[in-house]
């Protein structure tokens, strides 16, 4: 283990990154600050009341959000599962798992707003465009979560499996995916509630879902609507939180605890 003064010496100077960091930003000028507070105490003030209005074309636009959640979400899967097996070293060597790990790396360093902008040129405006850039940023964020998650895989198993002879494809059928099984459903739902969210910012550009109308209201000032909205997503994404929870205590399998120590 390190000296305590090393340790402390590294906490330090972390610490004084940090506060040059927050200065640099301009989050340690107070008279910033203070103005920052009031107009958003502003603005507030300008979303309320929401206005109910907008609620039968609201409703229809977060339907339209979430099946490109959805349909971006299973697309992502789909292709992420094989390029995460293929990233892992437990399957794979490093010829085989570094042009993968590259590969994601690219596709996850694009942001998702990008890929709306790039789907909406290449299939025009609609939700068709958004669901495919929810599928790329999905494929790049779910590769990285499940080969991790296959790296977490206990080694004792993979050998038992490779000392009779299996092959990387039934070592991954017999061994990685049953074992890492609890892993995979929970990021899968993970990602389908931050698509969900994700999705509402593709209309942004014209790519679909209840994003379009929120910035419609921004460029009218027409923030009581926009709090409609905002508040109908907020109930959507607690309603699919409490359904992921749901799912996860039906199908996660069930994890023994571990003995009492004598």
């Amino acid at each position: 283990m390190r000296p305590r003064w090393a340790r402390r010496a590294t906490w330090s100077l972390l610490a004084i990154v940090i506060v040059l960091a927050l200065a640099d930003v301009g989050l340690l000028d107070a008279g910033r600050l203070a103005r920052g507070v009031r107009n958003i105490g502003e603005f507030a003030g300008l979303l309320f009341p929401p206005d109910p209005s907008s609620l039968p074309t609201l409703a229809e636009a977060m339907l339209e959000t979430i099946e490109i959640a959805l349909v971006g979400t299973a697309i992502g899967f789909v292709l992420a599962l094989p390029l995460s097996l293929l990233a892992s070293p437990v399957l794979f060597g490093p010829r085989v798992t570094g042009p993968v790990k590259l590969l994601l790396a690219a596709v996850r360093t694009v942001p998702a707003l990008f890929w709306g902008i790039f789907f909406v040129v290449a299939v025009g405006l609609g939700p068709a465009a958004g669901s495919l850039g929810v599928a790329l940023y999905s494929l790049g964020y779910l590769g990285k979560l499940l080969y991790e998650t296959f790296d977490g895989v206990d080694p004792e198993v993979i050998e038992a499996v490779r000392s009779v002879g299996a092959s990387p494809a039934q070592l991954a059928r017999y061994a990685v995916l049953p074992e890492a099984a609890n892993g995979v459903l929970a990021q899968l739902l993970f990602m389908f509630e931050y698509n969900v969210r994700a999705s509402s910012i593709m209309g942004f550009v014209g790519a679909g879902g209840i994003g379009f109308y929120m910035i419609g209201y921004l460029g009218l000032l027409r923030y009581d609507l926009l709090a409609t909205a905002l508040l109908l997503t907020l109930a959507v994404v607690v309603v699919i939180d409490r359904a992921s929870s749901l799912v996860r205590r039906m199908y996660l399998y069930p994890v023994a605890p571990p003995p009492p120590a004598e």
